[in-house]
């Protein structure tokens, strides 16, 4: 865990002042830079010391083997993970022949600045060798938005006093020692130099290219890199290579007042079917692109595309600037893992980390993309798409378990499923119908016609066939949904879950209405008159638990007569309790690892009263022990909606800095992608009251105590909107696109040319006397003012 004040809190910036070593592997998840495609971990120039080696490549895998102590039928047989492939960060100094190592002679001061605005990581180092010659050293690296498969690094060194020789390697480098955490030894054997070498070229020209394949998955993969050098006269460059390295080596002189200046551009590509020589040319095509633009262009294209980015997605928070730089800090971070998409999955730690062996789940459509629809919309556009893609692995899936329809992965790459525990992976068919919100909140914010019939419809449709599958109208007329898992995985295999049911229902019926709205296309994918009315009784009859004794929703059938668990008992060292308590015992227990109906109030907002959600909200807090990243954005939501607006901050915090303060003692991993997203719903959704759908936007603003004035941007429908909030009231503006219709606490006012400004009337339900479970509580957020 990052225990010392590791970063500054700044507005658009994460700055490490000092190095802190026994925190590099959360620091280069932090510091990691991407771009949907490419993924570098923010691992130190010189390769040494590391926490965690990683460069990754979207949906490039390895196929491992699942062990099971007893194989059952429809179980997965392999898993994948994602591999660390060719590193091209490399870049070794020595001085003097005394190579630049921090962990030797005098490191006088070392900077580490993550630069929100210009898309940069910058590093400059003052050190002093063992044998007493001192340098400076400033690299300024990047991942570029605007060429897909093309990363940079400025690096310079000057001497500070003295005449020093300097040599400079630059490398390419595959098969790095990447520590390992599988138990499994056949697991780890396969992940243990993954890629087989098949070209190392360093031609005349500079130019270095590997391709390596990977033995099971037969994946071919392609780096090359070329350098721009200014250094003085007699500045020696040589290149060669062999075996899992190729090297460029600089080597000159420099007096006091000189300086090596070193370009590095690389380049990646990977290919299940191209070939060796395509894929050489295709990466050496992207350089030639790269160094047309060279290195000032790349940075000028990278401040320009966050410009814009920034200009409809920037969320203000005046009054404590620790939550400001977090908010930013996720919302980068959420442009890097989607801005270069193309049709390739977001993985639960984008592209910072192996954790979860790089899988995509659940998270992407229920927390991500409802950030990008409204904030980079292509994003949505390009991870729906790549489920489109995967949609016939989902139906053959759904086949071999005996189902209708499709049976999207809980987690995957290629879109196979890799969970091998069926209560907490494939039972929870809730993916399904996550999935088809996105495509139904995205066609909504969009007004994307064309990829509702191409792309949309045929995702809505075979996700509606599987609830018609799974659940059948019982004999008092009511449509269940037996054996599945909602979000909450400490309650598995349960009959009607709330959540599940509830979202089946919206997905039915959305499948329903587009059919209506493209019969040319439901026609060609076989749905009936006879089929679509089916889909409408199941949505009209969907049960949904309720417990009249206590007045308050069922997360499941029957869920409210288990017994409670023993949360006075259970020290704070027990938690998470997965790792310290068997399944079962949870299993038939009263406790929530993360929201589950809370989030069925968030979502299907409309299906419940507000003095429903007081009541349930408050139920489900005394058994809340949030032991899942995703659990803190949403309570801080539905906590905001009911007036508990201190409660809200602090789970706002808690979401926001989970990364930036290690939290949940796992970034080293990767950084938590949904909780990152969990930072602007909170805001944009909870403080500001923000729910959309079918044309129309309403807000409900609130402010707590710490924050004095809240404003955020989003787009929505060719629109561009700016809402200012403060404990006063409201302003509304429209800053490009025509006139709209919005709500505000439920009075309809249309913006047009001049802002529209109102009054925030005081929260409802002041006093609900919420409590959580012993030692589970929210830390109260205390305002940081810069």
């Amino acid at each position: 865990m990052i225990r010392h004040p590791a970063f500054t809190t700044e507005p658009w910036s994460v700055r490490e002042c000092r190095l802190h070593t026994d925190v590099l592997a959360q620091t280069e998840s932090v510091f990691a830079l991407s771009n949907g495609h490419i993924g570098l971990r923010g691992n130190l120039d010189e390769g040494e010391p590391y926490g965690l080696p990683g460069t990754y490549l979207n949906s490039f895998y390895e196929l491992r083997p699942l062990p099971y102590a007893e194989a059952g039928y429809g179980y997965p047989e392999s898993g994948q993970t994602v591999v660390n492939v060719t590193n091209g960060k490399l870049i070794r100094l020595l001085v003097d022949d005394e190579p630049f190592d921090v962990r030797y002679g005098t490191l006088h001061s070392h900077e580490r600045l993550l630069d929100l605005r210009a898309g940069t990581l910058i590093r400059t180092v003052r050190w002093s060798s063992p044998a007493g010659a001192e340098i400076r050293m400033r690299s300024t690296r990047l991942v570029s938005y605007t060429h897909r498969a093309v990363a940079a690094i400025r690096y310079e060194v000057e001497p500070v006093d003295q005449p020093v020789n300097v040599v400079v390697q630059s490398e390419l480098v595959a098969n790095e020692t990447v520590p390992t955490a599988a138990a499994d030894p056949r697991a780890a054997a396969a992940l243990e130099a993954p890629l087989v070498l098949e070209e190392n070229t360093a031609g005349r020209d500079g130019v270095c290219v590997m391709v390596h394949s990977t033995r099971a998955s037969r994946l071919r993969v392609a780096a090359a890199m070329r350098h721009e050098v200014d250094g003085p006269e007699g500045t020696r460059v040589d290149s060669d290579g062999g075996g899992n390295v190729s090297r460029v080596t600089v080597a000159t002189r420099l007096k006091p007042g000189e300086r090596l200046r070193l370009d590095k551009f690389f380049a990646y590509g990977w290919s299940a079917k191209r070939s060796r020589p395509a894929m050489h040319d295709q990466v050496v095509a992207a350089l030639a692109a790269a160094r047309l633009t060279g290195w000032d262009g790349l940075c000028a294209e990278q401040r320009a595309f966050l410009d814009d980015y920034w200009a409809g997605a920037d969320v203000e928070v005046e009054g404590d600037a620790e939550v400001q730089q977090a908010v930013r800090f996720g919302l980068f971070h959420l442009l890097q893992a989607g801005a270069r998409l193309e049709r390739r999955p977001i993985p639960g730690k984008g592209l910072t980390g192996s954790g979860y062996d790089g899988h995509a789940f659940w998270d992407t459509e229920s927390f991500v993309l409802p950030v990008a629809t409204y904030t980079y919309p292509r994003a949505a556009r390009d991870a729906l798409e790549w489920r489109a893609s995967i949609l016939p692995l989902a139906e053959a899936r759904a086949e071999l378990l005996g189902l209708g329809g499709a049976a999207f992965p809980w987690r995957t790459i290629n879109g196979e499923e890799c969970s091998g525990y069926w209560p907490a992976g494939t039972a929870a068919f809730h993916v399904n119908a996550d999935i088809a919100d996105a495509v139904t909140r995205y066609v909504d914010a969009t007004e994307d016609t064309a990829f509702e019939r191409d792309v949309g419809l045929p995702l809505l449709v075979a996700t509606a066939r599987l609830w018609c599958a799974l659940g059948h109208h019982d004999a008092e007329g009511r449509y269940r949904i037996d054996g599945v898992t909602g979000p909450d995985e400490y309650s598995a295999v349960s009959d009607n879950n709330l959540y599940t049911n509830l979202m089946a229902r919206r997905n039915l019926r959305a499948a329903t209405a587009a059919t209506v709205r493209h019969l040319d296309r439901a026609g060609q994918l076989g749905v009936t008159l006879e089929e679509t009315a089916m889909w409408r009784d199941a949505a009209a009859a969907m049960y949904l638990p309720y417990d009249e004794r206590l007045g308050v929703h069922a997360q499941s059938e029957g869920y409210t007569g288990h017994a409670v668990w023993d949360f006075e008992n259970t020290r704070p060292d027990r938690y998470p309790l997965l790792l310290h308590f068997p399944y079962f015992d949870l299993y038939r227990k009263q406790v929530v690892k993360q929201a589950d109906l809370v989030l069925a109030m968030h979502l299907c907002g409309e299906a419940f009263t507000p003095e429903q959600k007081a009541r349930n909200f408050a139920y489900y807090e005394a058994l809340t022990v949030r032991d899942s990243s995703l659990s803190a954005a949403t309570q801080a939501v539905l906590a905001a909606e009911v007036g508990q607006l201190g409660l809200a901050y602090a789970y706002l915090g808690e979401a926001a800095l989970i990364d930036l303060r290690d939290l949940q003692h796992n970034t080293r991993d990767g950084v938590h992608m949904a909780s990152l997203a969990g930072a602007w719903i909170a805001l944009v959704a909870g403080f500001g009251g923000m729910r959309a759908g079918e044309g129309r936007l309403c807000f409900a603003p609130r402010l707590p105590s710490g924050i004095t004035r809240l404003t955020f941007r989003m787009r929505y429908r060719g629109r561009l909107l700016r809402v200012d909030v403060t404990s006063e009231g409201t302003t509304y503006r429209l800053l490009h696109g025509s006139p709209v219709t919005l709500a505000h606490h439920g009075e309809n006012l249309t913006l047009g040319a001049r802002p529209q400004s109102r009054s925030n009337p005081p929260p409802p339900f002041p006093e609900l006397g919420i409590t959580q479970p012993p030692g589970r509580e929210p830390p109260p957020r205390r305002p940081v003012v810069p």
